[in-house]
C-alpha cells in the first residue's frame, strides 16, 4: 500500500518497515517451510512469484505491509542489512468496502491512527492455538467459525478505552521516514 511506503515504525524491540523487493529472498526461504504454509494458509510460490506478489501489494490500495526488524539487531550492528534482521511480517487488509473502518490484521500495530479504523478482525486456522491465544490476550473476542476454510475470525472492536490500552501499550513506538538517512543503521 502507497499509505506505508515512507513509513518506518521504532519501537524497543521491534522495527516495521514496508515489505521492499530487498526482503523478498529471505521471506521466500522462510515461506518453503511446510509449517509456516500450513499455520498461515499459504501456497508455496516460486520466487518470481513473491516478487510479483510483493510488487502487488505494494501497489493495491488495500493492504498495508510492513516487514518486522530484530530492533536490537538493526540498531546495534551498523550497516547490517534489513534482510538479516528480519524477524516477521506485519499485515493489514483492509477487506469491507462498504466498512471502511474495518481491517483485517496479523499483527496488532498501527493503523488506529492513521487509517481511521475501530475494527480489526484476524482470520487464524483453527489448529493454531499460539496464535488464538495470542489474539485473545490482546481482547480479541471469537466472533466466527468457519468448517469451510478450518478458521476462526477473531475480533476487536476499539472502544474508547480499548483505544486508550492500545495507545498507552504503543506509546514508546515512534513513526519516522523510511530510508531518509535519520531512522537508522540500514
Amino acid at each position: 500500500m502507497r499509505l506505508n511506503q515512507n513509513t518506518l515504525l521504532l519501537g524497543k524491540k521491534v522495527v516495521l518497515v514496508p515489505y521492499t523487493s530487498e526482503h523478498v529472498p529471505r521471506y521466500h526461504e522462510w515461506m518453503k517451510s511446510e509449517e509456516l504454509q500450513r499455520l498461515t494458509a499459504s501456497e508455496p510460490l516460486t520466487l518470481e512469484q513473491e516478487y510479483a506478489m510483493q510488487h502487488s501489494w505494494r501497489e493495491d490500495a488495500d493492504k498495508c505491509t510492513f516487514i518486522l526488524l530484530d530492533a536490537e539487531k538493526w540498531q546495534a550492528q551498523p550497516g547490517i542489512t534489513e534482510e538479516s534482521c528480519m524477524a516477521g511480517d506485519v499485515n493489514l487488509f483492509l477487506t469491507d468496502v462498504e466498512d471502511p473502518t474495518l481491517g483485517e490484521i496479523e499483527v496488532m500495530i498501527a493503523g488506529v491512527t492513521n487509517l481511521g479504523l475501530t475494527k480489526f478482525e484476524a482470520k487464524i486456522g483453527q489448529g493454531n492455538d499460539p496464535s488464538i491465544r495470542m489474539f485473545q490476550k490482546l481482547h480479541f473476542e471469537q466472533v466466527a467459525m468457519s468448517s469451510v476454510f478450518q478458521e476462526v475470525t477473531l475480533r476487536l472492536t476499539m472502544s474508547e478505552p480499548e483505544r486508550q490500552w492500545l495507545l498507552e501499550q504503543t506509546s514508546h513506538v515512534q513513526e519516522k521516514p523510511y530510508r531518509d538517512g535519520s531512522a537508522g543503521p540500514c
